[in-house]
């Protein structure tokens, strides 16, 4: 069983900042990928940002000089910062990664319940 647990949402002025983190738990043997993916509704889930284990970093244009990731592999945990916040931004913001289970010989998508990002204007 591996858990992803959210936490950081809510709602924020235009401007402000945010910081989402994303602890993953359970029988993990090690992670490859972590990201972050919004929907907004009426949209479908986009990627927004990811890190691999070396800690190189991809970046939707539409976040890029704004919002940050980071990760601790010691303790299995992703961050987003996210600054310079516009309405646009508003969706459920999911955490993902891809990870290889214990015994497991094969690595598999894992998904957060998604936390809310709401920015008013």
């Amino acid at each position: 069983q591996v858990q992803l647990v959210e936490s950081g949402g809510g709602l924020v002025q235009a401007g402000g900042s945010l910081r989402l983190s994303c602890v993953v738990s359970g029988s993990i043997f090690s992670i490859n990928v972590m990201g972050w993916y919004r929907q907004a509704p009426g949209n479908q889930r986009e990627l927004v940002t990811s890190i691999t284990r070396d800690g190189i970093t991809s970046y939707a244009d539409s976040v890029k000089g704004r919002f940050a990731i980071s990760r601790d592999n010691a303790k299995n945990t992703v961050y987003l910062q996210m600054n310079s916040l516009k309405p646009e931004d508003t969706a459920v913001y999911y955490c993902h990664v891809r990870a290889l289970r214990r015994f497991s010989s094969t690595m598999d998508d894992y998904w957060g319940q998604g936390t809310q990002v709401t920015v008013s204007s």
